[in-house]
C-alpha cells in the first residue's frame, strides 16, 4: 500500500478543497504555466473531478472554478505566449500514458 493510499478520505478531502481554494484565490497562475510546469491545470483537475463523481464537464469545472468556466476565463485567463505553449507541450509530453 503507498503512504499516499493511507491518508483517511477526510483528511484528504480537505486537503483537496484547500488546494481548490488556492488555486481559486491564485487566479494570476495560468492554466497554461500549471501546464508548463507540473503537467496539469485546474481543467485537468476539473475532469478528474468530473470523472470520480460522475458529473458532468460543466458541472465539475463550476466545482474547480467557483464559476462557470466561461466567466472565469473572461475575468481571469490571458492569451497563451509561444513559450508558454512550447513549455506546456513539453511538460505534458513528461505525463504518462
Amino acid at each position: 500500500m503507498d503512504d499516499l493510499d493511507r491518508i483517511d478520505d477526510q483528511a484528504a478531502a480537505a486537503a483537496f478543497r484547500r488546494l481548490v481554494r488556492h488555486l481559486r484565490h491564485r487566479t494570476d497562475a495560468q492554466n497554461v504555466d500549471l501546464m508548463g510546469l507540473a503537467g496539469f491545470c485546474r481543467n485537468c483537475l476539473s475532469d478528474w473531478v468530473g470523472e470520480a463523481a460522475g458529473v458532468d464537464k460543466d458541472t465539475a469545472r463550476a466545482a474547480i472554478y467557483g464559476m462557470p468556466y466561461g466567466k472565469w476565463k473572461a475575468q481571469h485567463q490571458g492569451e497563451a505566449t509561444p513559450e508558454q505553449l512550447a513549455r506546456m507541450a513539453e511538460s505534458v509530453a513528461k505525463n504518462p500514458a
